[in-house]
């Protein structure tokens, strides 16, 4: 069986992230969306979740490349006197592998973003990581383990195979990309020794920011067998922060393939059901046939 959850991360980053999301949800396919809780936008982001009780949201955690819940003073080593995480995933890498103190700083700003999204009130659908940090092995030994005190059951992995890329379109694999499939492992067997759900396979990572309808489209009509995240980077349009940080993603693009007709034919075509989260299953001691496929 052939079965999607299409999401939208950085749900609270701006405004214009956040209507993009509600009008996916409402006029187009988009079932989820991962939540910053120290995004500019957070509070309109908590009320639109509110008034779309259909709309299943997860924690979006930062870690990297955003602003930390906790100010800088109580995290000195892992963020910047503005409050941010780094863009260098090589270095806070380190810090929170290595280095005791960036551990502790690390364990209690996740403790803190998980407090700080029970506050809204909002039911905890799932949870990931900004730039996909929780493959680190400390940050996902973290979100799972505290995640877990929250009542989190279900956690993202960012295991995208080749094979339908190719079919879909132009792609490279690369020796990194294998590596990374590889690593992937490790973070299902953390989840799944927590008794935590998660997903086969996800696609954005290739073409994240340029999910466009075309993509889309072939993508979904070439889907593996299994449970697929394909998720998105929407926008009504693109403001100082997105370009800023995102200065080459099709925001406005990727809203568009959401509620384009041709993403919804490509699922149908490949006889995709549409699902969430909370509809999967709990992991079993074996991994699934899908798995079987080459990495």
């Amino acid at each position: 069986m052939k079965r999607a959850i299409i999401s939208a991360d950085d749900f609270g980053m701006s405004v214009e992230v956040n209507e993009a999301i509600e009008l996916a949800h409402r006029n187009g396919l988009l079932s989820t969306a991962s939540l910053m809780v120290a995004g500019e936008a957070v509070d309109d982001a908590i009320e639109r979740a509110k008034r779309l009780p259909t709309l299943n949201v997860g924690l979006h955690l930062v870690v990297i490349e955003g602003p930390a819940v906790l100010p800088h003073t109580s995290l000195p080593l892992i963020t910047q006197p503005d409050g941010w995480f780094s863009s260098s995933q090589f270095g806070l890498g380190v810090d929170y592998f290595f280095r005791p103190e960036g551990r502790r700083e690390l364990e209690a700003e996740i403790t803190a973003q998980f407090e700080a999204f029970r506050r809204t009130g909002l039911r905890l659908d799932h949870a990931n990581a900004h730039k996909h940090m929780h493959l680190h092995p400390t940050v996902g030994h973290l979100l799972v383990t505290i995640g877990k005190r929250y009542g989190l059951n279900a956690v993202r992995v960012p295991l995208e195979p080749p094979e339908p890329l190719y079919a879909a379109g132009t792609y490279t694999d690369t020796l990194g990309d294998a590596a990374l499939r590889r690593w992937t492992s490790l973070l299902r067997h953390q989840a799944h020794a927590a008794g935590m759900k998660t997903n086969d396979w996800c696609f954005g990572l290739a073409w994240s920011g340029h999910m466009t309808t075309d993509r889309v489209a072939a993508l979904a009509a070439h889907l593996p067998e299994g449970v697929s995240e394909i998720y998105f980077h929407p926008a009504t349009h693109k403001n100082a922060l997105l370009q800023r940080l995102m200065p080459t993603y099709e925001q406005e693009a990727e809203f568009k393939a959401l509620c384009s007709p041709g993403f919804r034919a490509g699922l149908e075509h490949a006889h995709a059901q549409l699902c969430g989260w909370q509809d999967l299953e709990m992991p079993q001691d074996n991994m699934p046939p899908v798995a079987k496929l080459p990495l």
